[in-house]
C-alpha cells in the first residue's frame, strides 16, 4: 500500500504561535498571584503572539487567513450535526467547528490579556496601563479581576474542549492533527473540495 500524498498546511509561524501560544498560558494560568513576574512576562508573551496571530490572520498563508476559517452559524451547526452523527466531511485546514473555537480562544485570551494588563496597572501600579489606570480604586481592582479570572478559566474550558475536539476528528479521519501542529503536514485526499 502507497503512502497518502502529503500537503503543506500549517506554516512555521502558525505552529510556533501555537505551540508558544500554549506554553505562555500554561505558565500565566499556573503561577497568578504567587509568581507574579512570570505570570505578568506570560501575559505580555500571550498578548503579542495574539496581536501577530491576528495579523497573519489578514496576510498569511492560505490556510492560517481567516477566510479560510471563518463560517457562518448555520455552516458550524451542520458540522457540528454531521459529526455527532460520524459524517462530519474532512477538511485541510479548520473545519468550521475548529475555526468557531480558534476565534473564541483568540476572543477569550485577548480580554483575559487586556484585564491582566488592567490589573497590573490599578493593583502594582506598573505596566502600560499604569499611568492611565494606575489611581483607579479598589472596585475597579475587584471588577477588572473578576473580568480576568472568569476569562482565563473560559479559556481553560474551551482548551479542553478543543482538545477534545482534535481527539475525536484525528480518530474519526484516522490522522493525527497533533503530528500535523508539529510538522505541518496532512495528507492530502478525502479533503472536502469545498474547503479553500
Amino acid at each position: 500500500m502507497s503512502q497518502p500524498e502529503m500537503i503543506k498546511v500549517w506554516d512555521p509561524l502558525v505552529r510556533i504561535f501555537h505551540w508558544t501560544l500554549v506554553l505562555a498560558f500554561t505558565v500565566a494560568y499556573f503561577t497568578e498571584d504567587d509568581f507574579l513576574t512570570p505570570h505578568v512576562w506570560a501575559g505580555y508573551l500571550l498578548l503579542a503572539l495574539l496581536l501577530i496571530r491576528i495579523i497573519w490572520g489578514f496576510i498569511g498563508s492560505p490556510y492560517a487567513r481567516f477566510n479560510n476559517f471563518v463560517y457562518s452559524i448555520a455552516t458550524i451547526k451542520s458540522y457540528l450535526k454531521d459529526t455527532i452523527a460520524f459524517r462530519s466531511k474532512r477538511y485541510l485546514g479548520h473545519n468550521p467547528a475548529g475555526g468557531a473555537m480558534i476565534l473564541l480562544l483568540i476572543f477569550s485570551l485577548l480580554i483575559t490579556s487586556i484585564s491582566g494588563l488592567a490589573i497590573y496597572g490599578i493593583e502594582e501600579k506598573a505596566g502600560p496601563l499604569a499611568s492611565m489606570l494606575g489611581h483607579l480604586g479598589e472596585f475597579w481592582e475587584e471588577v477588572t479581576e473578576e473580568i480576568h479570572e472568569f476569562f482565563a478559566n473560559f479559556t481553560l474550558f474551551l482548551i479542553f474542549i478543543h482538545i477534545a475536539g482534535v481527539i475525536f476528528e484525528s480518530l474519526m479521519h484516522k490522522e493525527s492533527l497533533v503530528k500535523a501542529m508539529f510538522n505541518g503536514y496532512k495528507r492530502r485526499q478525502d479533503v472536502n473540495r469545498d474547503n479553500h
